[in-house]
């Protein structure tokens, strides 16, 4: 194994919150090896959750989020989003129902969140006629592709914390 940059004192990221190893565990040793995608990827999330993006909130985002994960069954990435948005003071109800895949009043977050599951379970169904209901939900341009991107970002965080929990038990049984 190659040294990095990375060491048990540096403060953990999402996956590693995710996914918690112990320092010398062979998954996370492997990991660790390409630092560069571990800043990536944590840099993307910061990115992603940046209160710059424009048309979309903090909290909006965040909501996406948690309903990413609820549909991928990815619970502990789900928590950790459900925990954001109560520190951002999001509504415990919304933040339960979105959790939970039950429907939402507000009708932009109703078209938002459907795309999500969309693109999550059913990737072809993004279509044009998906996009245009996004714009007419009140979604600027920039709005739909900051969501593409993020929900994106979320396909990829999700299947690494799978990927690495995987790994993980692996090492467990053996």
């Amino acid at each position: 194994m190659t040294p990095t940059s990375y060491d048990a004192s540096t403060p953990l990221d999402v996956i590693d919150a995710a996914v918690p190893l112990a320092p010398t565990q062979p998954t996370r040793m492997l990991r660790l090896q390409r630092d560069k995608v571990v800043a990536a990827t944590q840099g993307s999330y910061d990115a992603m959750f940046s209160p710059t993006v424009e048309g979309l909130s903090v909290a909006e985002r965040l909501l996406v989020a948690l309903h990413a994960c609820s549909v991928s069954k990815a619970a502990t990435l789900a928590a950790h989003y459900r925990e954001r948005l109560l520190a951002e003071g999001a509504d415990r109800e919304l933040v339960a129902a979105v959790g939970s895949g039950a429907a939402v009043a507000d009708a932009r977050l109703r078209t938002v969140l459907a795309f999500t599951a969309s693109l999550i379970e059913r990737p072809i169904e993004g279509d044009k006629a998906s996009v245009d209901a996004l714009a007419q939900a009140s979604l600027s341009t920039p709005a739909i592709v900051a969501l593409g991107q993020l929900i994106a970002f979320l396909s990829y965080q999700i299947r690494m914390v799978a990927g690495l929990q995987a790994l993980a038990a692996a090492e467990v049984s053996q």
